[in-house]
């Protein structure tokens, strides 16, 4: 017999070995073999009659038995030609390590015979988590439950362990507890199960739930292969296994409320909970030398002396420019996306369509002359805070930016103060209603954002913490554009009235969800190749009449050049057929191409 073996690697063919004589292998098994020189461990992803000397044989198995079901080996290989990744790429990404006891090995799960339920259930409005915890504890096959990182997986794991027997798939537990975790659910001995990412493909025994909570959170898609967000797979699976989907969201993702709204999901909502006393302060023309105005101090004041504690939102940095009078966003005439501004090189850039236009004195809007791309960082409006209230514990958090010591070092000072400034991150430290006053000092600087993506991302920042003030607080939002629809929403509570404005902005300029998008990075070579071979991509995805390619652009990084492509919902199968001539061998020297579809963080 000989094996189609696949690796994790950025090739997307699998590489033939010999079978030993008494082996007995299946698809969706894992093996070691000999590559370049090296043992490696692949997935079997197929199998078949031949007998072929000058073959190398495989080396051992890496599990005693296959580890995937056939159904999903299908699933593994439409994830990889969904986001253009190899399927070893794929399992490395979505696999635990390979069992240290062979014989032992984790077990695929079934498919179930049951009919497949309507519809994905998008749980949004209070009491969600309780709605869902109810949910499944009356489910009486297996339950998964996706969360976007470690620490929510192990805070589900601990709230289920109440109901039952729970495991754990992510990393935060051993890599012996994993496997074993995969296995009891396979077996059936454990009934729940939480995990990140890497427990998408986790067997289930029918008949089954699937959980992926807040999928509107960008973490669910991780840099690194398979770049496919975490929603579009349980999607998928749910369909393909006839498993019950539950969507928990406080606001869910554009293209989900978009699903729902058009019938393909079932918005399953409840009555709006608590909510604090929500202000708007109109800083135009103002909030220059202090980022305090007036009522917000008195807020921190007020409730300081009512022993509460305050939450001060700012933003890491602020990439556009604005005109202080107006509150005005320069922005793309074509793309209507805010102008990445760049002081080095005195211009305004697209970073959708890479058009420049150069650094003006006067406000098109208004033709004031305050044009300003500066905001109210951490460290600034820490000072104010101290140097105003100066018995107050304050602390800044940012838990994205730091790792190791350090950040555990933030976190012990931020829980312990009572005044926190920190980015959306640091909105974990808090449990619902846990905050006297939130507050947001420059809120606009989310909105210039050269990111099309901008208002839905600062509306989920704004409507999380008025969840972690509640009612009986305050919420207040220093605005130059006190009346963009993001804002009011939060101030009304409205989470409809938010995506109506939203999905008429995305309609309109064809962004996700009415079209599909794909940056294709090429890394330079020497002297001016990345350009040069940036041109001949953006030139191939132009002649396809079903693709809108924008010319090429520089990236961030150092002789890195980009082009955005636009497409429908095939925009995968047109990208690999338009890059097929880029994708096989070519001299190194001509550099490295890099295709991210669907991209959630924008990166400008």
């Amino acid at each position: 017999m000989i094996a189609d073996v696949a690796f994790d690697a950025p090739v997307a063919h699998p590489f033939s070995y010999r079978v030993p004589d008494g082996w007995t292998v299946a698809p969706g098994q894992r093996v070691v073999a000999p590559l370049a020189g090296a043992a490696r461990v692949g997935m079997v992803v197929a199998l078949r009659e031949g007998a072929d000397v000058d073959l190398k044989p495989l080396s051992r198995p890496a599990d005693g038995a296959a580890i995937l079901s056939p159904a999903q080996l299908d699933l593994v290989r439409w994830i990889a030609d969904q986001s253009l990744s190899s399927i070893g790429s794929t399992c490395a990404a979505l696999l635990p390590p390979p069992s240290a006891d062979a014989r032992s090995a984790p077990r695929p799960g079934r498919r179930s015979t049951l009919p497949a339920p309507d519809k994905p259930g998008l749980l949004i409005g209070a009491g969600r988590e309780r709605r869902l915890l109810e949910r499944i504890e009356q489910a009486s096959g297996s339950v998964l439950v996706i969360a976007a990182d470690v620490e929510t997986s192990a805070r589900w794991a601990q709230r289920l362990a109440k109901l039952d027997r729970v495991v754990r798939l992510d990393s935060g537990v051993g890599d012996a507890e994993r496997a074993a975790a995969w296995r009891a659910l396979g077996e059936g001995s454990a009934r729940l199960a939480t995990g990140t990412r890497s427990a998408l493909l986790a067997p289930l025994r029918p008949p089954a739930m699937l959980v992926l909570l807040d999928e509107h959170e960008p973490a669910h898609k991780p840099p690194g292969p398979p770049r496919i967000h975490s929603r579009e797979v349980v999607l998928e699976r749910a369909e393909r296994e006839r498993c019950a989907l539950l969507l928990p969201s406080a606001t869910p993702s554009v293209e989900m409320w978009w699903r729902a709204d058009s019938g393909r999901a079932e918005m399953v909502a409840a009555a709006p909970g608590p909510w604090p006393a929500v202000s708007l302060a109109d800083t135009r023309g103002i909030l220059r030398r202090e980022p305090l105005t007036p009522p917000l101090a008195r807020a921190i004041r007020e409730t300081l002396a009512a022993k509460r504690r305050v939450f001060l939102a700012v933003s890491r940095a602020s990439s556009s420019l604005a005109c202080d009078e107006c509150g005005a966003v320069l922005r793309c005439e074509a793309c209507l996306l805010a102008l990445a501004y760049s002081r080095a090189a005195a211009t305004l850039a697209c970073r959708l369509c890479g058009r420049q236009v150069p650094l003006m004195d006067t406000c098109p809007t208004c033709r004031g002359r305050r044009l300003s791309p500066f905001g109210w960082g951490a460290e600034r409006v820490e000072h104010a805070v101290r140097r105003r209230f100066p018995d107050a514990r304050v602390a800044r958090y940012d838990p994205d930016a730091a790792r190791g010591a350090r950040a555990d070092v933030q976190r012990a000072a931020a829980a312990a103060a009572n005044v926190v400034i920190g980015t959306r991150g640091a909105l974990r430290l808090f449990g619902p209603a846990a905050l006297g006053l939130a507050a947001f000092v420059s809120p606009d600087q989310f909105l210039r954002v050269p990111d099309f993506r901008a208002g839905e991302r600062a509306f989920a920042f704004l409507w999380a913490a008025a969840e972690r003030v509640g009612g009986g607080g305050r919420m207040i939002v220093q605005s130059q554009h006190p009346t963009h629809y993001a804002y009011d929403a939060v101030v009304r509570q409205d989470l409809a009235g938010f995506y109506r404005y939203e999905l008429k902005f995305r309609a309109e300029l064809g962004y996700p969800p009415f079209r599909r998008l794909a940056i294709v990075r090429v890394r330079g070579g020497a002297g001016d190749e990345a350009r040069r071979l940036a041109g001949a991509i953006h030139a191939a995805l132009g002649a396809s009449p079903e693709l809108t390619a924008y010319p090429p652009a520089p990236d961030r990084q150092k002789r890195v050049y980009r082009v955005v492509v636009k497409g429908r919902a095939d925009l995968p199968r047109l990208l690999e057929v338009a890059l097929a001539e880029f994708r096989g061998p070519r001299p190194r020297s001509r550099g490295i191409m890099d295709v991210e579809v669907d991209p959630v963080e924008w990166p400008f």
